[in-house]
């Protein structure tokens, strides 16, 4: 009761208060930190052992995925939670669009203030600098190195190195893993949807209605490492049944419309010859009448949701 009435006091969302705690290996414990973390009002506490250099974070990519508006996370120091300033603002921009807050106990950062908000601000500005740092030092070392009559890159990686080219590719595989993490919440759910009974090639044509550019490959690929990673379901990869021409109609239909609710009939319509996909009859200009009646079949048979009352 006195957390909240303090929260009320400071304009502070009413929402959870939920701590992150992450030490380097699990050798270390996460036992300081929780402390100061359950000190500060936070009920639940989520634990991480992984490297700062590392973006892979699966139990982090969990409880940005379940937050709810109104949230906050909650770290003690803002190197527990990101390993750069472009990382932490991602990491915050995430939070933002689900209407949830970050604060760190031992930095200025509240995005839930206005002083917090503008420290936020200083941050990004000086990340912007860094990066234009960094590229106008790398423009400048590599035309030095030509001078001297040295060419620019990785020794190892010329000669064919084992140790260089198996550096190299783990360094791949982990910026592989962190740009899948970013983004899978834009359309694991989509695919979850619509596999395994809908073939890659719909499920890629979904996507890219809105404004993606998979191919099947890519977006097989993807979740496979979702899969090995534990983050996803081995279901999605199995194969998908054959189906007949009206069924697999039906089922795209029924993906396109709980991938975006608020289409109506016509939108769904316009997409599928967007799509240049044949109605049942095989014509090429589709009406609301026959979205309907696919989407229709589709909840007869428990494969779509009942359309909400007027």
């Amino acid at each position: 009761m006195a957390r909240e009435a303090q929260d009320r006091r400071s304009g502070r969302p009413q929402g959870r208060q939920i701590g992150y705690a992450r030490v380097s290996t699990d050798e270390q414990a996460t036992e300081a930190q929780e402390i100061e973390l359950r000190s500060a009002g936070c009920d639940v506490i989520v634990q991480e052992h992984g490297s700062g250099a590392s973006r892979a974070r699966p139990a982090l990519l969990r409880l940005i995925s379940d937050i709810r508006a109104g949230d906050v996370l909650v770290v003690v120091r803002l190197d527990r939670l990101a390993r750069s300033v472009s990382h932490l603002l991602a990491v915050i921009e995430d939070l933002t669009d689900k209407g949830a807050h970050f604060r760190s106990l031992r930095d200025p950062i509240d995005t839930s203030t206005p002083q917090g908000m503008f420290s936020l601000q200083v941050l990004g500005a000086v990340a912007q600098l860094e990066r234009a740092l960094i590229s106008e030092r790398t423009k400048a070392g590599i035309a030095a190195a030509r001078k001297k009559g040295r060419l620019p890159g990785n020794p190892g990686m010329r000669e064919r190195r084992p140790a260089a080219l198996a550096k190299t590719a783990a360094a791949r595989r982990a910026s592989y893993g962190a740009r899948i993490q970013a983004s899978m919440n834009d359309w694991l759910p989509t695919v979850r949807r619509m596999r395994p009974d809908h073939p890659w090639d719909d499920v890629v044509r979904v996507l890219n209605q809105k404004g993606a550019s998979w191919t099947p490959e890519r977006l097989r690929r993807a979740v496979k490492w979702l899969v090995a990673e534990r983050l996803a379901d081995s279901a999605l990869l199995k194969r998908a049944s054959p189906q007949l021409p009206e069924d697999r109609l039906m089922i795209l239909v029924t993906g396109i419309s709980q991938s975006n609710p608020d289409l109506s009939l016509r939108d769904i319509a316009g997409q599928l010859e967007r799509l240049h996909e044949r109605t049942p009859r095989g014509s090429a200009k589709w009406s609301a009448s026959s979205v309907k009646n696919l989407l229709d079949r589709a909840r007869r048979l428990g494969l779509a949701r009942e359309p909400p009352a007027p």
